[in-house]
């Protein structure tokens, strides 16, 4: 789809307001003609003393009828023609946020937060501007130009305004061509600002990290790098536009000075009246806009088409993960899952990340997975939650095949406790409450308390109302991850995902919360992804990951009985937490 064809289906559902718009516009243009003519004639009238007082008066009153149109007139364009491009600028906004919250995980990952925020805001502006003032513009321009033109030649001399269009040609040509030049310039301009955008919103995030590294003047030369870069793109246009926009002005005002002595030549040898040449000289200052606003225009559609351009980007990108034709409706799924020589390999990389996962589990087992770092647990658990795509006949959830199960449906049936326990900044009670469509208190606090954060939330002064932070920074890293197992809880979902959601707590605290679990979460599928075997051990079932494959599965006792990866791992864990008592015992009798 062209730039043209994409703006105009939304510039269609406004053309009532645009015409509207224009039709005002034309009649405050037409009256604006108005003014130099009665003008004209009030000075003939009095140099040749035709017009008494009263006639006066009457002319007189018709310049303050003409006033009247002008400034309603004035109103109802700004009225019909900003508030269209205003919309259509919200809904642009809104279409770009709905189409965002489709696209895949892959998407997030290869696209800058900071050059979204661009499009939404600086790009969404730019946008606004030409459809809004550059239209008004475009079209003033256009209609008043021609109408003032036609009407010097009518009613003053042909010569004269002739003489006065030669320098308008000659703008026109050139402005054309510094569209061109403004356009590439403000795309650099705008990929400039996301950049820096981005820069600083991942410095901000990441702020803790900056601190602990001390890499605050690394960080401050970088941003003054990149901020250099930002200022030099902006120059860029500024400079084009302070080259163009006085060059225009020295041609206007040259233009005025030659049909002004030309005029005056005309007057004196009485080919036209002191009253026409009087209303020539404010034909020229009303030509002044024309020629101003054409470059204007030039400027906020050249930008205007830059945005477009990068806004369009994001609206043509598929998301990749959708309800396919063969998708059919369930209410509720049971929780069994099954994995059928399961393979999954992530774009771009050369070797798979999970290989033939054969595995089935019914509804209400507890399966525990365990692996070193980047074995593929999170991988498997985001396939489940259909983040991404699996082949055919590798993934079932009850029987079905995942990619015939709707996504609204699977994840409405799945409570997820994700590694990064992202929270919103908004208050506790609200992010408890995340998943669900009403905040009820009684079942909030029934959360938390089986999510053992009950009671530090209620430390807290404003308790529930707490305001967290962004991204929850108020928050410690244990009671973030029971904040989140909390929010997870409120969904009464059939499965639930906690993606090592205990690293954080300590052991007393892990052991409540999986006696809780087990108490609340009876004839319910739960899925465990932990580093410490002493999370995962009462498991139904534990799967060992090794290299993207399921090495080992059964339960602890099995897993201990076959002398492999799971008892090695098991081992390991006992004599590190025995040298870590007989080092805490030894610190305790040495400060004794």
């Amino acid at each position: 789809m062209s730039q043209l064809a994409f703006i105009f289906q939304y510039v269609k559902k406004h053309k009532g307001q645009f015409l509207a718009g224009m039709v005002t516009l034309f009649v405050v243009d037409l009256a604006n003609l108005l003014i130099p003519q009665i003008t004209g004639t009030i000075t003939d009238g009095l140099t040749a003393h035709t017009m008494n007082m009263r006639e006066v008066l009457i002319q007189i009153f018709y310049i303050l009828a003409v006033g009247g149109v002008l400034a309603i007139g004035r109103f109802l364009w700004r009225y019909f023609l900003f508030g269209a491009s205003r919309s259509i600028e919200r809904e642009l906004r809104d279409g770009m946020f709905k189409h965002l919250e489709k696209m895949s995980v892959e998407y997030y990952n290869e696209h800058k937060t900071g050059d979204l925020m661009t499009r939404f805001t600086s790009d969404l502006n730019a946008v606004r501007m030409a459809l809004g003032p550059a239209v008004i513009s475009a079209f003033d321009a256009t209609v008043m130009a021609a109408m003032v033109i036609i009407q010097m030649m009518a009613y003053v001399d042909v010569k004269l305004t002739l003489l006065a269009v030669i320098p308008m040609i000659l703008i026109a040509v050139g402005e054309l061509y510094y569209g061109k030049l403004m356009k590439q310039r403000y795309t650099a301009r705008q990929e400039a600002v996301s950049e820096l955008t981005d820069f600083v919103q991942e410095s901000f995030s990441g702020v803790r990290v900056v601190k602990a590294f001390v890499q605050e003047k690394a960080q401050r030369r970088a941003f003054m790098k990149s901020n250099a870069y930002a200022r030099e793109q902006n120059l860029r246009v500024v400079k084009l536009q302070t080259v163009v926009m006085p060059l225009l002005d020295v041609m206007i005002g040259f233009s005025s000075l030659v049909t002004l002595l030309y005029g005056g030549y005309l007057a004196l040898l009485g080919e036209i009246t002191l009253g026409r040449f009087v209303a020539f000289n404010q034909y020229i200052t009303m030509l002044v806009w024309p020629m101003l606003a054409c470059g204007e225009a030039i400027t906020m559609f050249s930008q205007g088409q830059a945005s477009i351009k990068r806004i369009q980007e994001v609206f043509e990108e598929k998301p990749e993960i959708f309800d396919r034709e063969e998708v059919e409706e369930i209410e509720r799924i049971q929780g069994e899952i099954e994995f059928r020589h399961l393979t999954f390999l992530h774009r771009g990389h050369s070797e798979p990340t999970l290989r033939d996962i054969h595995l089935k589990i019914p509804a209400g087992t507890t399966l525990a997975m365990i692996g070193r770092t980047g074995n593929g647990k999170t991988t498997l658990v985001n396939l489940l939650l259909h983040l991404y795509n699996t082949k055919p006949g590798m993934l079932f959830l009850d029987g079905r095949d995942i990619n015939t199960i709707p996504l609204k449906t699977l994840r409405e049936n799945i409570a997820y406790v994700p590694q990064d326990n992202f929270m919103f900044s908004d208050t506790l009670k609200s992010n408890i409450a995340f998943g669900v469509e009403e905040e009820n208190m009684t079942e909030i606090t029934r959360a938390a308390q089986a999510a053992c954060i009950h009671e530090n939330i209620a430390a807290f002064p404003d308790g529930y109302e707490t305001i967290v932070g962004e991204r929850g920074v108020t928050l410690s890293g244990g009671q973030k991850q029971r904040s989140s197992i909390a929010r997870a809880l409120m969904k009464e979902a059939p499965i639930l995902i906690l993606d090592d959601a205990l690293s954080a707590v300590d052991t007393d605290t892990e052991e409540q919360i999986l006696k809780n679990l087990k108490e609340n979460r009876k004839g319910k599928t739960t899925i465990l992804i932990a580093h410490r075997i002493s999370t995962i051990q009462h498991a139904d079932k534990i799967m060992v990951l090794e290299d993207g494959e399921a090495k080992e599965c059964g339960t602890h006792e099995e897993l201990m009985a076959l002398h492999g990866i799971y008892q090695a791992m098991f081992e390991k864990q006992q004599l590190e937490a025995a040298a870590g008592e007989k080092r805490a015992s030894f610190e305790g009798e040495v400060q004794a």
